[in-house]
């Protein structure tokens, strides 16, 4: 269990590095839009500057489709980091009244079923996707437009790579939690321990007595110091 832990824990790690290493495509995006914006309400004033050498070799159709290229690729890098750190939506309202070992089970088997079922049929799907834009050199449809068009398509199958990397990392922590040692369940909690305040909320204090007993909690009360 030792053993699936730290694979658990090497997969998240480089998950996550490529996910923050991809997060820093946003200043670059940023930029671009704002020099796209302003390029153009200058050429609207001075109509002149469409003959000038960054106007015809870069110009609003080169900048515009490097907007959606660099959204796609922060996009697509990051889906997988954004599931280890547990950004994706949930139906809370449901998952909340679950326990914890069904939370377990139910991430477990949509991991299993779901996740990497699907992350299977897209890498295929998008190898080829990528591959037919590789083999016939794929251009941008614009005459100003970007060419390559190979790179971006090929952050596809590159995306359920990674997502398929999380899932693994996650259906590892997971089987640690329900089949290992109680000592190693707190590092292998993922996704299973909800807010515990959100949890106590609306409870009376001997509902709130038997979650923590049940929970392994204890809050700090007056005459503890």
């Amino acid at each position: 269990m030792q053993s699936l832990l730290k694979i658990s824990d090497a997969l998240s790690a480089f998950v996550s590095a490529i996910g923050r290493l991809a997060s820093w495509l946003f200043i670059p995006l940023a930029a671009i839009i704002m020099i796209d914006v302003v390029w153009r309400v200058w050429v609207g004033n001075d109509p002149s500057l469409t003959e000038s050498w960054f106007h015809k070799n870069i110009g609003s159709t080169k900048l515009q489709e490097m907007e959606w290229h660099l959204h796609a690729a922060l996009f697509l890098l990051c889906i997988g980091f954004a599931y280890l750190k547990d950004a994706h939506v949930r139906v809370e309202i449901v998952r909340e009244k679950m326990s914890p070992r069904l939370r377990a089970w139910i991430e477990l088997f949509g991991c299993l079923l779901f996740i990497l079922t699907y992350c299977y049929i897209l890498l295929d799907f998008g190898t080829d996707f990528a591959q037919r834009s590789y083999n016939t050199n794929e251009v941008s449809a614009a005459m100003t437009g970007l060419s390559e068009r190979w790179i971006i398509k090929s952050m596809l199958p590159l995306c359920f790579v990674l997502l398929a990397i999380s899932a693994v990392s996650v259906v590892l922590r997971h089987v640690v939690y329900l089949f290992g040692p109680p000592e190693l369940q707190r590092r292998s909690n993922q996704f299973v321990e909800v807010d515990h305040i959100a949890e106590l909320k609306h409870k009376t204090e001997e509902e709130i007595a038997a979650y923590e007993a049940e929970h392994g909690l204890r809050r700090e009360r007056p005459g503890d110091r």
